[in-house]
């Protein structure tokens, strides 16, 4: 979960991405550069170390040597004497300085019975010390030879050194290497000392780094977040909201810029708003005002519907076609006032349990004498069984007519086919016709207001136009879907999906759009 919620804010974050990239970045440059400035020291060290143990080390020897030749005539043990001066001034007891150095004195070649008496080691410390390569290029060579190797102690302890030697000649006594052997602890414990500090000055410019770039997106995040609150404050409604403008940068010039699109965008809406109480408020008086006219012109209208047998056979046909017209009239009022309620959000359900089978069939049974006109035959599939659902009967029954009726309507004498799913969550109603049909691009116009695929047909055939439109509003309305397919001369298939109780989501569509029935489509 925290992994998650770390790449979460990895990308919903503009300054952790940033910051997180410079740091990043920050780490690939410093790594090889002071590893670079380490291997650098490191090797400055080495050699000044190396340098400084050859040049003693040669010091020494020749010092050692001089004072031999000068006692060249003296028994041996002023030789011996001199032999531990060399001892004591040329090596430093460790542990008791800074820079430890040890001495080593080996045989070589004896010309004295007693010359393997003058081998001697500093502190005791093991002859196995000098490497033997190094020993046979001291006896070959007349300088000074060095290689790296460690100091053993009695005691097993071993200590990283640098060794330089070369050949000194005792007179009379035989030939001998001197050795000596410098510690590199001080050197290891100095380079100890650069890798820390080049640790700690790396995490602190890390943290450096890491705390201007936050200063530096901070300045420039900011704003772009302010942007987007208020951004997400219109979208809600709040037109209100401006940004806070106290420089002249470039991120001022954008708040200025985002001010000015937000008065004028508050301005347009409520340019529309305005408009849009005016056409609601509009259609509503309209619907109401001509109530009561159409009123007084129905019941003139009945008055000479009743008594049409007696009139002329044109004026009976004109006044069954007054009272269809009046009809049809009225049905466009009461569809005009329902989309005003939509348009003003003040439409609402009544939500009861009922039988969704029941009202199918009661509603086919209703729309019975039209498709009897229409020489269509209904099919209901799947409402044997009580389907129970909490919703407004009234609209529900309202769609299912519309939904039936618009099949009949367009079904060209074919069979019409209503089917009825459902699951323990959702319920789902299909209308087959093989009629007419809808083209592909017309399809998802069919629920626009008084849109119809064909414009040419009279407008005494079909409905108000509104239809459709209110469906797909009452099926929203219980958090529902209404979806078509059709094509030329195929018929269309008009498919309700509703949850089972109002205002839950929908798990699952359970009739597919296309219906199982369509013929391939040709590539």
């Amino acid at each position: 979960m925290s992994r998650f919620l770390r790449f979460a804010s990895f990308r919903n974050s503009l300054a952790v991405r940033v910051i997180s990239s410079t740091v990043l970045l920050s780490i690939l440059i410093l790594w090889p550069t002071g590893s670079a400035l380490y291997n650098q020291l490191s090797r400055g060290i080495s050699n000044v170390t190396l340098d400084s143990s050859v040049v003693e080390t040669r010091y020494a020897v020749l010092n050692a040597q001089y004072r031999l030749l000068l006692a060249q005539r003296a028994d041996v043990d002023v030789i011996h004497q001199i032999i531990e001066e060399v001892f004591i001034n040329s090596s430093t007891v460790l542990g008791t300085s800074v820079n430890g150095r040890e001495v080593i004195l080996l045989l070589t070649n004896a010309e004295s019975s007693a010359a393997a008496s003058f081998e001697k080691t500093s502190n005791g410390i093991l002859k196995t010390s000098i490497p033997s390569e190094l020993r046979t290029r001291v006896q070959g060579s007349g300088a000074v030879e060095w290689a790296r190797s460690w100091i053993q102690y009695p005691g097993g302890d071993l200590t990283p050194a640098v060794v330089a030697g070369a050949k000194l000649d005792i007179p009379g006594i035989g030939k001998f290497e001197m050795y000596m052997l410098y510690s590199l602890d001080n050197q290891n414990e100095t380079l100890k000392i650069v890798r820390e500090a080049l640790l700690v000055t790396g995490l602190v410019l890390l943290l450096l780094l890491g705390l201007i770039t936050w200063l530096v997106v901070r300045q420039v995040v900011h704003p772009v977040k302010t942007a987007a609150k208020i951004a997400e404050q219109f979208a809600a409604g709040d037109y209100n909201q401006r940004m806070y403008v106290e420089s002249k940068d470039e991120i001022s010039r954008l708040g200025i810029s985002f001010n000015e699109m937000a008065e004028s965008l508050q301005a347009q809406m409520g340019k529309f708003e305005r408009l849009s109480q005016v056409q609601q408020r509009f259609v509503s008086d309209v619907s109401h005002e001509l109530r009561t006219p159409l009123t007084t012109l129905r019941m003139a209208a009945e008055v000479i519907h009743d008594v049409k047998e007696d009139l002329d056979p044109n004026i009976e046909r004109s006044s069954e076609l007054l009272i269809a017209q009046l009809d049809r009239f009225e049905r466009l009022l009461e569809d005009l006032l329902e989309v005003s309620r939509f348009d003003a959000d003040v439409a609402v359900l009544e939500s009861i349990q009922f039988d969704l089978a029941s009202l199918l069939r009661e509603s086919i049974k209703d729309l019975a004498p039209v498709a009897k006109k229409q020489e269509v035959e209904v099919i209901l599939l799947g409402a044997d069984k009580p389907v129970l659902i909490t919703g407004d009967a009234r609209r529900i029954e309202r769609i299912l007519r519309n939904l039936i009726n618009n099949a009949i309507a367009h079904a060209d004498s074919k069979p019409v086919k209503v089917s009825l799913l459902y699951s323990l969550e959702d319920v789902a109603i299909g209308v087959r016709d093989y009629g007419l049909g809808l083209d592909e691009a017309s399809a998802p116009r069919v629920f626009d207001r008084f849109w119809r695929a064909d414009p040419s047909r009279a407008r005494t055939r079909g409905g108000t136009g509104l239809g459709l439109s209110i469906a797909l509003e009452d099926a929203r309305l219980h958090n529902g879907e209404l979806q078509v397919w059709g094509r030329p001369a195929q018929g269309s298939h008009f498919i309700l999906t509703l949850p089972r109780v109002a205002g839950d989501l929908i798990s699952d569509y359970l009739i597919p759009v296309e219906p199982k029935d369509s013929p391939p489509t040709s590539l």
